[in-house]
């Protein structure tokens, strides 16, 4: 690939025009906001000069809604010799284009599973796709030389490719990504009028749980307009296990203790299948999930901090697989959690304590 033209400088595309012009790669940036084209160019992504005939490749970053119409206008253009759209949801795309009649040999559908919860090219990174999925879904008719292209630019963004039917890919994302955004809104809905004595109460539990939900609302309306049907059938089902646990706990008010028995049964069910579910989430690198020691380091908010720890640990020989921070409440002070293998614990711990780290047992 030598050319190409993205088509929408949000975040996605964006951060692929970057990782393309680092590669080398002459990319043409385009937008229906020309403005925000410009900063994509001026941030380095290329440039918002129109190419002087068909690229390589045409990347698609529009909402979901509108993809069809972009790939429909750039294909009747011959822009590319190659079309790929990079939307959050693949079935409902395809079958627009499919009955419009147009050719799909020319085209793949892909989605990188990757963002941030800024939008816009100012948010973007040459890095966003880096180790991420992303998933490309050919049918039948798309050209060998097409998915050959998807598969270079899929290299270009150092993300691993994953092949997947489109339905499917709905279905999954529906899973993984689009329910559990509308979970973290209503979580995050509960706090909008709770009193301030509560709210600052707030630890990293509750930041964990609704840190997407800072997300666009508008690009979120977007994704789940194109994909409403998987979406509703998981909340669906997650209704009804908030219903059984209202009814356990409920149960653990009564003062039949048969009735709390029943009650502690039900919560400790949910609590195992969620333990059950957890362990599934694949680990560093998409492997899968290991156990992890953490040893707790009490620092204060003073710049460098951080950077002191990582060295001290790496002159210890032990590498940090993960970190958290829970930052105290009303004062400049903080608890960094390093997740370590657990034979690397008892090692890093010494060696903190010896250069004068305070560790929370």
């Amino acid at each position: 690939m030598r050319t190409a033209l993205v088509i929408g400088t949000g975040l996605i595309g964006t951060s692929a025009a970057l990782a393309l012009t680092a590669r080398g790669v002459t990319v043409h940036l385009a937008d229906h906001d020309p403005e925000q084209a410009r900063t994509a160019a001026a941030l380095g992504a290329g440039t918002d000069d129109a190419p002087d005939g068909p690229v390589d490749l045409t990347i698609v970053a529009a909402p979901p809604a509108l993809v069809a119409d972009v790939l429909a206008d750039a294909m009747a253009r011959g822009v590319a010799r190659g079309y790929i759209d990079v939307a959050s949801v693949k079935g409902g795309p395809r079958r627009e284009l499919e009955e419009r009649g147009l050719d799909l040999s020319a085209y793949i559908g892909t989605h990188p599973m990757s963002g941030r919860e800024k939008s816009g090219p100012l948010a973007a990174t040459a890095d966003l796709f880096e180790g991420r999925p992303w998933v490309l879904t050919p049918t039948r008719d798309t050209d060998t030389e097409v998915l050959n292209l998807a598969l270079e630019l899929v290299s270009h963004c150092r993300a691993v490719p994953v092949v997947m039917d489109a339905d499917a890919h709905d279905r999954a994302v529906a899973l993984v990504s689009h329910m559990p955004h509308l979970v973290s809104s209503m979580v995050a809905a509960r706090l909008e009028h709770a009193e301030e004595a509560a709210v600052r109460l707030c630890g990293q539990g509750i930041r964990d749980v609704t840190r997407i939900a800072a997300s666009d609302p508008r690009m979120w309306i977007d994704i789940l307009s194109a994909n409403p049907g998987p979406v509703a059938d998981l909340l669906t089902d997650v209704a009804a296990d908030l219903e059984e646990t209202v009814r356990s706990l409920r149960a653990l008010e009564s003062a039949d203790a048969d009735k709390r028995r029943e009650g502690g049964t039900g919560i400790a069910e949910v609590l195992r299948r969620g333990n059950a579910g957890q362990v599934r989430v694949p680990g560093k690198h998409g492997s899968a999930p290991r156990a992890y020691e953490t040893v707790a380091v009490l620092i204060d908010d003073q710049p460098g901090q951080l950077a002191r720890i990582f060295a001290d640990a790496g002159r210890a020989g032990v590498n940090v697989e993960d970190v958290r921070i829970e930052h105290a409440t009303g004062q400049q002070a903080g608890l960094v959690q390093l997740m370590v293998e657990p034979r690397a614990a008892a090692v890093l711990t010494a060696a903190l304590k010896e250069r004068g780290w305070a560790i929370r047992q």
